[in-house]
C-alpha cells in the first residue's frame, strides 16, 4: 500500500480502501451517511454516500464508476465526480489506495 497522499491523477485501476480510523455508516439521527472517527463525525452528502457505499477495498475506481453510472443513468458520466471525491477523500486521509 502506498502512502496516503492524494494522487495527481486517479487511475481507473486504483483500489481505494477506507482508513481503519474511520467507520462508514448510515446515521439515522443525521439522515445521511457519515464517517465516524475518534474525534468526531463527517456528514456526507448524497453523492459522497453513494460512492462510499461502493468502496470496499476490492472494487477499483472503474468498477465503482461503472456501477454508479448504471445506477444513475440520467446523471451522465460520473467519472469526474468519482475521481474528485476520491482525490479529496485521500487528501483528508479518509481513504488509502493501492
Amino acid at each position: 500500500m502506498s502512502t496516503p497522499t492524494a494522487p495527481s491523477n486517479i487511475s481507473p485501476t486504483m483500489t481505494p480502501t477506507l482508513n481503519r480510523m474511520f467507520r462508514f455508516q448510515w446515521e439515522k439521527a443525521q439522515d445521511c451517511f457519515v464517517l465516524l472517527f475518534p474525534e468526531g463525525m463527517v456528514k456526507l452528502n448524497g453523492g459522497a454516500g453513494e460512492i462510499m457505499q461502493l468502496i470496499d477495498g476490492q472494487k477499483n475506481v472503474q468498477q465503482i464508476t461503472t456501477e454508479l453510472n448504471r445506477k444513475f443513468p440520467d446523471a451522465g458520466d460520473l467519472t469526474a465526480d468519482v475521481n474528485e471525491f476520491i482525490t479529496t477523500a485521500i487528501e483528508k486521509k479518509w481513504l488509502y489506495h493501492d
